[in-house]
């Protein structure tokens, strides 16, 4: 598949929102979304420990600022452009929001709902399938992830278990 300007772009947009995560002490995870122009009508970082907000995920507030751009919470003509891949919750509020496309950079096999753990977003029973695209820039995003959590713990098997899971969790994502 040969590569998608608009999808780089706005990947590229996603990348710089999850190093402001992580210089705000959040998992480095950014999202946008965008119009089938490119056109950026939202996007978020994961918030979690800034706003002490269990759902504070790029995901979720990136469809929460182009719901509010768009003025209806259904984005059937939009793409999220994840760096990486959406959790169980994160995939649940795509599908509830009609998403058709998700791009994700890094695979998380710990924890990931778009076709690694789960595969929430082309599950046959639910009312909506969202096709999927993995890999853009995914060294690049994996990357983010694995300094931040390498710089947050110290040296491997230092005792930090949720820094160790969370790095198991990218580890093989670049």
């Amino acid at each position: 598949m040969r590569p998608d300007p608009v999808l780089d772009a706005a990947m590229v947009r996603a990348l710089a929102l999850a190093r402001a995560a992580a210089a705000d002490d959040d998992v480095p995870v950014g999202a946008v979304v965008v119009t089938p122009e490119g056109v950026v009508i939202g996007e978020g970082r994961n918030r979690r420990e800034a706003d002490g907000d269990p759902t504070a995920h790029a995901e979720v507030l990136a469809l929460r600022g182009a719901a509010r751009s768009r003025g209806t919470w259904r984005l059937d003509d939009c793409t999220l452009v994840v760096t990486l891949e959406p959790c169980t919750m994160c995939a649940g509020a795509i599908v509830l929001a009609r998403v058709p496309r998700v791009v994700f950079g890094a695979w998380d096999p710990k924890a990931g709902a778009g076709g690694s753990v789960r595969d929430v977003l082309r599950d046959s029973r639910l009312n909506h399938r969202v096709e999927v695209i993995a890999g853009v820039r995914g060294e690049e995003c994996g990357a983010v992830l694995r300094e931040f959590f390498e710089a947050r713990r110290g040296a491997p098997g230092d005792g930090d278990q949720a820094g160790d899971q969370a790095e198991d969790a990218v580890r093989d994502s670049g």
